[in-house]
């Protein structure tokens, strides 16, 4: 079983930083594919950002170039680091597992209960 924990999430004024991390308890994941999906108010869940195994990623085309995925396998963690963000960055924030090929379409098995991000 595994149980994924987000945490990092806040409020920020545009242009500045956050560092969201995910941590998997229960078991290890150094297999999964690892991504990070948002869902704004009013809006459909987006994938952001997602890493397999071999620390490969990929990203929306909104957040490329700001935001970058990286994996912490000795701390069983993932994170998702955001620069310059954006008022349209503000949304709810998820991170999942899955298992198979790894995308921002991935079918995510696993999920976090979110953390709320909001930039304005």
């Amino acid at each position: 079983h595994v149980q994924l924990v987000e945490s990092g999430g806040g409020s920020v004024q545009a242009g500045g930083s956050l560092r969201l991390s995910c941590r998997a308890k229960g078991t290890i994941y150094h297999d999964a594919c690892v991504g990070w999906l948002r869902q704004a108010p009013g809006k459909e869940r987006e994938g952001v950002a997602a890493i397999d195994s071999d620390g490969i990623a990929s990203y929306a085309d909104s957040v490329k170039g700001r935001f970058t995925v990286s994996r912490d396998n000795a701390n069983n963690t993932v994170n998702l680091m955001m620069n310059s963000l954006k008022p349209e960055d503000t949304a709810v924030y998820y991170c999942a597992a899955g298992w198979g090929h790894c995308d921002l379409q991935t079918d995510f098995q696993h999920w976090g209960r979110g953390t709320q991000v909001t930039v304005s």
